[in-house]
């Protein structure tokens, strides 16, 4: 079964891949255009996400052994160069990647970096794409009126959307960032 699916957040990635597996489908592969792969399973898995900065080879090699030495499996997915790593393995009374506070809050610290350089990335994109244009792009719309002006508004809404689809999911990373800034800066004080 392949599913599509996009996420800004971490944690809603991974509580849909666990309501997957609730269901009795463990994901198997995951592509960088969103789709994921599952099948039908009997047994109970659970999955956990880790997000890893650049490894290389060996160091991926090492990263990859030591999670297997604790029972859980690697799936294959689109961050060769760093990123999100999916981990599953089936359930039992450790099913957690973080076991420390200082674990969890490098994790945290880890998605901040992560979603900041995301969003400065789409600011600078949207900067150089707004430059000239403005955010909305229908010049002869202005000299309508009536009805003609609602259709033409309507039908623009779509492009509307496309065009600024780099500040939109700059929004939802801001949000992630803001998130992981809130879940670290808890975990340090506490």
């Amino acid at each position: 079964m392949k599913k599509f699916n996009i996420f800004f957040d971490f944690e809603k990635e991974e509580q849909w891949l666990n309501d997957q597996l609730q269901k009795g489908y463990r994901c198997t592969n995951i592509s960088a255009l969103g789709i994921y792969t599952f099948e039908k399973t009997d047994k109970s898995y659970v999955l956990r996400l880790d997000y890893q900065d650049y490894l290389s080879k060996e160091r991926f090699k090492h990263y990859k052994e030591t999670y297997e030495d604790f029972g859980w499996s690697y799936i294959n997915s689109p961050c060769w160069l760093g990123g999100t790593r999916y981990w599953q393995k089936e359930g039992d009374n450790k099913n957690v990647i973080f076991s420390d506070r200082q674990s969890k809050r490098n994790y945290y610290r880890k998605l901040m970096y992560f979603s900041a350089v995301v969003s400065v990335m789409l600011l600078f994109i949207s900067y150089l794409i707004y430059q000239d244009t403005g955010f909305y792009f229908a010049e002869g719309l202005s000299g309508l009126s009536g009805s003609l002006f609602w259709i033409g508004f309507i039908l623009e809404i779509p492009f509307l959307l496309l065009s600024n689809l780099p500040l939109i999911i700059c929004a939802f990373s801001s949000i992630s960032f803001y998130k992981a800034y809130r879940n670290y800066w808890m975990l340090k004080e506490a």
